[in-house]
Formats: structure tokens, C-alpha cells, sequence
């Protein structure tokens, strides 16, 4: 019974055993086939890997290379390019250095030429200082000889009252006046030889310089002579625009005469309508508003009103642009802005039918040119002179005269003290602190008196001319006189009995002062005596 029970027991576990053996065996050759599988992949993989990494290696080489290459060719490039900008900047150096030694050499040669001129003028000047010199002597030898001539002349009257009171028996009273008499008319020709010598010494000192420095001055200013209307005359197309101006109940010129400050005067002359203002700017607007509307053929207020303010600003416009091409014409760079548009009013200013600016600009050049002949400050001088008739530009408009207006003006606007000295000056109500105020006054008077640059009314010119020939016809001895050349010459007509050629000379001497001290004239007025005495005998 156990017999039968174990055997069974014992095959069940011999064939657990030889089972799980076999399964075993089975399972190990799997794992086997699998782990063979696996190293043969893996020999795959790294194979793979290695192949991979390879062609990694080689692509970066390639790489490596190509950006040495490229590293190669921009270092090669960007030196290049720092060698060529190198070059340029030696070019540039070079260039400016070039011109830095063609400036500086400029600038030698000026100072060369001016260091010669300078030494000219003091050869000059030292010339003229021995020159006074001997002048100084010769006239000092010329008092000694004139007091040991009066020395004679007294001796003489002595001598001559004792032989005059024994020979010809006279009295005292008698015998002075014959010796008065002779004396007087040898003092009368020493006299005049004295002022004749004396005007020649003075014109030798002074008239070559002066008329080589304004000559020079009125050469260097090429500036036109301007003559300017003081009334603004607008043409029509046709009379029948002067009702459209007028409107509707006189509406429109009402507008216009509100919004200019301008009288518009619309009477029978054909074709012409004339403004009448004091102002001449106003006056300047009205026109060119007037000619725009006469233009369009649209005239109502909105329309005026309109062109009005086009036109004013464009005056405005011009006036700032006439004040910086004054300045630009003179080379003046730096002014205030107010001064340059005040300055530029004097565009539309006229003073006896002259324009004010073109006027100014003249005697800026002029005095600047005389200025740098004469060695003084040439930019102060030009800029003394353009500013003299600043005033004139707001004198209708601010109370006072144009040269107080002018001195204002200045000095807010922070002038220099020669500019501010020289505009009080130009008429003499200041004394003049420096050579530029007196340079000024000339300027402005060789800029006014020359012939056609000023009018004047007729009335006055007459009365001038009057004047100047009464003048010289209060005088004893004289016979007539006559006012030639627009009263730039008075020519004398002296009697021969009563006027001797010593007294000529004195005679000259006295009206020349007359006029100067009764009178108001511009430029120079020559005095010319003529004596002519004539013998007529008939044969019979």
C-alpha cells in the first residue's frame, strides 16, 4: 500500500524535477539567444555610434575649418579696411595741415604787409613831425621878423612926425592920420601875406591826407544814389474800380482807411488812387493790400481785412530781411534781433527824398573805410556808422529827436560805448570822446551833400541863396555878389577903389567866418573875391 502511494509520489517528482530541468535548459538557451541578440545589437549600436560620431568629428572639422577660414578672410577684410580708413585720416591730416600752413602763412604775409604799412606810416610821420618842425621854426623866424619890423615901423613914425612937423609945418593930429594912413595899408599887405602863408602851411599838413582818405572812402562805397517819393500812388485798371473800392456807402474804404491807418484819397485824376499816411510802413501795407484787392476784384471788408494782414506780414518779413542784408553787405554778425528789425524799418524812411538805409549802409562803409585807413577799430567804426540814423526808424512814433531815439535804442539794446557816443554826436549835441564820432560826422556829411543824393524844397533853397548873398554884400567894398553852382560857391564883385589885392585875401577870410557861424548848409561852400579894375580912355 506505502509502495503504491510513493511510486506515483516519486515519478511526480522526478518528472517535477526533469520538468523544471528542462524548462530550465529551455529558459538558459533563451536567454542565451537573447543576450546574443542583445551584444550582436549593441556591437550594432556602437558601430552605429562610432560611425555617427565619425562623420560628427569630420563635420566639425570641415566646420572648424571653414570658420578659420572665414575668421582668416574678415580679419583680412577688417584689416583692409582700418589700413584704408588709416589712409583717408592721413589724407584728412594732411589736408588740414596744408591748409592750417596756407593760413598761416596768409596770416604772416598780413602781418608782413602790415608791419611794413605801419612802418611806412611812422617813416611817414616822422617826416611830417621834422616837417612841423621847420614849419614851427620858419614861423618863429617869421614873428622875430615881424616884431623887428614893427620896431622899424615905429621908429619910422617917429621919424617921419618930426620931419612932417618940420617940413610940412602940421599938427600932431594931422600928421598921425597921414602916418596911420601909409601904416595901415602895409599892415593890411603883410597881413594878408601872413594868412595866405598860414592857409598855405595848413593845407600842406592836412589837405593831401585828408582828401587821400576820403577819396579812398567814396571809391570803396559803390552805393547808389536813392530818391524816393514821399506819397504812395496805386494805379487802377479803369475809374470804374474806384466805386468798388469806395462800396456800398462808403463801407469799404472805411474798412481799408480802419484797418491800414491810411487816408485814401479818390478824387478826378483818371486811373489813380493815392495814400496818404504818415507812417511809411503803414503806407507800404496799404499799397500792397490795395493792389492785391485791385488784382483779385474781390473788395468787401472780410476780404480787406484779409489782404491787410497778408500785406502786413510780408512787410514785416521784408523788414527783417532788409536789416540782415545790411548787416550781411557790411559784415556785421552780431546784433540783437529788436535792432536788426528796427534797423530794417529804415527801408521804407526817406529824409529829404533820401533813402535812410541805403543811406545808413553808405555811411558805414565810408566810415569803416577811413576808419582802417587811419589804423582805428574797423568793425566798431562800420557798425557806429549804419546805427547813426537808427532813431529815424520809430522818431513818428516815440516822442523826442531821432538822435535821442537813436542813443535809447542803443544802449538797450547793449551797444558799444563808442556806437552809443558816436550816434549822440553826428549832429554835435555831445562832445565827441573818439576819432570814430568825428569819422561818423564825415561820412554822413559826404553821403548827404553830395550832388543828388538829398531834395529839398524850393523855398528853402531860394532863402538859402539869399541868404548866403546878403551875406556877402553887407561886407564894404563889395559890389556884387552872386550864388552860383546850387549855392556851393558865392562869387564877390569888389570895387578896385575901395578894395586893395591885400584886402582881397582878408575879405575872403571875414565871409568865409560869417557863413560859417550864421549859417546851415550841407557840404562846402567856396568863397571866391574878384577884383578888377579897368582904365578906359577914348582918342579923339
Amino acid at each position: 500500500m506505502i509502495n503504491t502511494i510513493l511510486v506515483p509520489v516519486a515519478v511526480a517528482i522526478i518528472s517535477v524535477l526533469v520538468g523544471g530541468c528542462a524548462g530550465y535548459s529551455i529558459r538558459k538557451n533563451k536567454w542565451e539567444t537573447q543576450a546574443q541578440n542583445a551584444a550582436h545589437d549593441a556591437k550594432h549600436i556602437l558601430a552605429d555610434a562610432e560611425s555617427k560620431a565619425k562623420a560628427v568629428e569630420a563635420n566639425l572639422a570641415s566646420q572648424k575649418e571653414a570658420m578659420k577660414k572665414a575668421a582668416a578672410d574678415a580679419k583680412k577684410e577688417k584689416i583692409l579696411e582700418a589700413q584704408e580708413e588709416i589712409h583717408h585720416y592721413r589724407e584728412r591730416v594732411d589736408n588740414e595741415l596744408n591748409e592750417r600752413r596756407q593760413e598761416v602763412s596768409r596770416q604772416e604775409n598780413r602781418l608782413l604787409q602790415r608791419e611794413d604799412a605801419i612802418d611806412h606810416k611812422d617813416s611817414l610821420l616822422d617826416q611830417k613831425d621834422s616837417q612841423l618842425t621847420q614849419k614851427e621854426n620858419q614861423i618863429k623866424k617869421l614873428q622875430a621878423h615881424v616884431l623887428e619890423k614893427e620896431k622899424r615901423a615905429n621908429q619910422l613914425i617917429i621919424e617921419r612926425e618930426q620931419k612932417l612937423y618940420e617940413v610940412a609945418e602940421l599938427n600932431q593930429e594931422d600928421a598921425k592920420k597921414i602916418v596911420l594912413d601909409k601904416l595901415s595899408d602895409q599892415l593890411v599887405k603883410e597881413r594878408a601875406e601872413m594868412i595866405e602863408e598860414s592857409n598855405q602851411l595848413a593845407q600842406a599838413k592836412a589837405d593831401h591826407f585828408a582828401r587821400k582818405v576820403i577819396i579812398d572812402a567814396i571809391q570803396s562805397s559803390a552805393a547808389d544814389t536813392v530818391s524816393e517819393k514821399t506819397v504812395s500812388v496805386v494805379n487802377l485798371p479803369s475809374d470804374d474800380m474806384k466805386g468798388r473800392i469806395i462800396g456800398r456807402e462808403g463801407r469799404n474804404i472805411r474798412s481799408f482807411e480802419a484797418l491800414t491807418g491810411v487816408d485814401v484819397i479818390i478824387d478826378d485824376t483818371p486811373d489813380v488812387v493815392v495814400l496818404s499816411g504818415f507812417d511809411p510802413i503803414r503806407r507800404e501795407i496799404a499799397k500792397r493790400a490795395l493792389e492785391r484787392l485791385i488784382k483779385d476784384g474781390r473788395i468787401h471788408p472780410a476780404r480787406i481785412e484779409e489782404m491787410v494782414d497778408r500785406a502786413r506780414k510780408e512787410v514785416n518779413d521784408d523788414i527783417y530781411e532788409a536789416g540782415e542784408s545790411a548787416l550781411m553787405e557790411l559784415g556785421i554778425h552780431k546784433m540783437h534781433p529788436e535792432l536788426v528789425k528796427i534797423l530794417g524799418r529804415l527801408k521804407y524812411r526817406t529824409s529829404y527824398g533820401q533813402n535812410v538805409l541805403s543811406h545808413s549802409i553808405e555811411v558805414g562803409k565810408l566810415t569803416g573805410v577811413m576808419a582802417a585807413e587811419l589804423g582805428l577799430d574797423e568793425k566798431i567804426a562800420v557798425r557806429a556808422g549804419l546805427l547813426h540814423d537808427i532813431g529815424k526808424s520809430i522818431d513818428h512814433e516815440i516822442e523826442g529827436s531821432h538822435v535821442e531815439i537813436g542813443v535809447e535804442l542803443a544802449r538797450k539794446y547793449h551797444e558799444p560805448d563808442l556806437v552809443v557816443n558816436a550816434i549822440a554826436a553826428h549832429h554835435d549835441d555831445v562832445p565827441k570822446l573818439s576819432f570814430i564820432a568825428e569819422l561818423v560826422v564825415a561820412a554822413d556829411t559826404i553821403s548827404s551833400a553830395r550832388p543828388g543824393a538829398r531834395s529839398e524844397s524850393l523855398e528853402n533853397y531860394i532863402r538859402r541863396l539869399e541868404q548866403l548873398e546878403t551875406i556877402a554884400k553887407g561886407h564894404i567894398g563889395v559890389k556884387q555878389a552872386y550864388a552860383i553852382q546850387a549855392g556851393r560857391e558865392i562869387r564877390v564883385m569888389v570895387e578896385p577903389d575901395k578894395i586893395s589885392d591885400a584886402r582881397t585875401t582878408i575879405l575872403a577870410h571875414d565871409i568865409r567866418n560869417q557863413i560859417e557861424q550864421d549859417m546851415e548848409y550841407p557840404g562846402n561852400i567856396k568863397v571866391t573875391v574878384i577884383r578888377e579894375k579897368r582904365a578906359v580912355a577914348i582918342a579923339k
